[in-house]
């Protein structure tokens, strides 16, 4: 079995070189060198970049976004974003996004996943609590639904979450709750959508030795 590049592959691996080189925000690289904390205009001015050229969602369905290419093609432009050494798009991209646009309303879709690609909202991850980092059947945040006095239901949303990588940056969050605490574990869980401007909510930095946080 011949599993050596095409030459369609390598003339598409020399475009994406070409491309990172050429377009690869400056201060981005500058303060990578330095050991500068990246700030939140910093990842954006990447995001938007991948974004405008159409790069930014590869392997997302091409109604929303999506390159079209081949799983070869999707691998080599992995490899060299790794070889570059840019920094990863936001939890929106892997994650939230992939969830809404297959699981989500047009409504949602139109709501939350434009403005994911065009960089106009900045998602966080709400898995990790004190106590269950990955063991997400530990879970304790509860969420518990009512009927306001307007006729519309809401959650009331009771817990906390750590490790929420870039939390500080983040519009909104995605986060576990537990629904229904009397069925097993693993299940009775559901996502949740949370601004993080929404009242009750406080954000704790964990400082790192450097003074900085993450």
């Amino acid at each position: 079995m011949d599993l050596s590049f095409t030459p369609e592959h390598d003339a598409f691996r020399r475009e994406v070189r070409d491309w990172i080189e050429q377009n690869y925000p400056e201060s981005v690289r500058e303060r990578q060198k330095s050991g500068e904390p990246l700030r939140k205009e910093d990842h954006l001015a990447w995001h938007r970049a991948l974004a405008n050229k159409g790069w930014l969602v590869p392997s997302w369905p091409t109604q929303f976004g999506g390159t079209g290419w081949d799983v070869v093609r999707r691998y080599i432009f992995s490899e060299e974003l790794a070889r570059a050494e840019t920094i990863a798009p936001s939890f929106g991209i892997g994650m939230i996004g992939p969830v809404i646009y297959t699981y989500g309303t047009p409504e949602q879709v139109e709501k939350y996943l434009w403005p994911t690609i065009s960089g106009d909202l900045w998602w966080c991850q709400g898995y990790s609590e004190p106590g269950a980092g990955s063991d997400l059947a530990s879970l304790k945040t509860r969420a518990e639904r009512i009927t306001g006095d307007d006729g519309k239901d809401y959650y009331i949303v009771n817990g906390q979450k750590t490790w929420t990588t870039l939390g500080q940056h983040a519009d909104w969050i995605f986060c576990l709750c537990r629904t229904d605490p009397e069925v097993k574990k693993q299940a009775g869980i559901s996502m949740i959508l949370v601004p993080m401007d929404t009242e009750g909510v406080t954000l704790r930095p964990i400082e790192l030795i450097d003074g900085g946080f993450e």
